[in-house]
């Protein structure tokens, strides 16, 4: 995907720093993470209550932020995530900022061809956990847009994941990742999400409920496709291989794909998100036709 030196979204909150995980790229001066103050606290605490210990915190403040900066080696060592290359990280989170300005020019221009403005969520990075105003976020959990903010939460280690694990490496794999959770926010300022949990509230037992999420998923894999027919025809982004990228990654996550991984065996009342072909069937529908309106999987 050609991306380099285009114009990046500024809606962006990097709550990377916020845990610990990154590999020091200098001497000291920065700030020291959590996961160190955490393992150290133990031993801090004991020297608060003496004038001695206050010396000795006092020398190692010294020490710390004249450059001599140990915490960054134990705060690698005891974090919850092996080290980061900062560098790459930060190439990544630019790419995914330039990806979230393509989807903010190609839903503003959709949006205004029907009448309507596009108000731009928000996409939060982080690393390992953080909250959301639709409660706890884990790196567990996967990318996911929650309504009640308008706000994508991705955590980048999410790439690596669906690289090594899932075989769905290359760059436009990961666009298509956030396309489909921009879909997310399309579907909410157009009520659908709404008119589901309504539907779901009168949902027939579980399986009911998981059909109509079903739905609501393929849907959105459908206007990550219209995003990437309007984002080529603006922007002349894409390059060989892009869209068996995107396609790849959506059959390598489709339900069935998934529980046959975990488990040997489907249980398709189980699904949620559709099966590996409906998903690729869906963003290729959208990625055809380029309009919002081939995207009805009746919801």
């Amino acid at each position: 995907m050609r991306w380099e030196d285009r114009e990046e979204s500024l809606n962006i909150e990097d709550r990377r720093d916020n845990l610990d995980g990154y590999a020091s790229n200098s001497g000291g001066g920065g700030r020291p993470s959590l996961g160190a103050i955490m393992f150290l606290w133990p031993i801090i605490r004991p020297l608060l209550g003496t004038r001695f210990g206050w010396i000795i915190i006092a020398v190692g403040a010294i020490f710390y932020f004249g450059g001599f900066n140990q915490l960054s080696n134990i705060s690698g060592k005891v974090g919850t995530k092996s080290h980061i290359d900062r560098k790459l990280d930060d190439r990544k989170a630019r790419f995914i900022a330039t990806v979230l300005r393509d989807t903010e020019v190609v839903w503003s221009d959709i949006f205004r061809e029907h009448g309507a403005r596009y108000p731009k969520p928000t996409l939060v990075l982080y690393r390992g956990a953080t909250s959301s105003g639709c409660g706890h976020a884990s790196s567990q959990m996967g990318p996911f847009y929650c309504p009640a903010d308008q706000r994508v939460y991705l955590d980048l280690g999410f790439f690596d994941e669906l690289a090594k694990r899932y075989h769905a490496s290359g760059d436009f794999a990961e666009a298509y990742v956030l396309a489909h959770e921009i879909g997310h926010h399309v579907q909410n300022l157009q009520g659908t999400l709404d008119k589901v949990q309504r539907l779901k509230q009168h949902a027939r037992g579980q399986r009911a409920e998981n059909q109509l999420q079903v739905k609501v998923e393929l849907q959105a894999d459908c206007y990550a496709g219209v995003w990437a027919n309007r984002a080529e025809r603006r922007f002349k982004m894409l390059e060989e291989g892009d869209i068996e990228e995107a396609l790849n990654a959506a059959s390598s996550i489709g339900d069935d794909t998934l529980q046959k991984q975990a488990q040997g065996y489907v249980v398709p009342d189980s699904f949620t998100h559709g099966t590996s072909a409906q998903r690729v069937y869906w963003f290729k529908r959208g990625f055809e036709s380029g309009d919002i309106r081939s995207c009805n999987t009746g919801i």
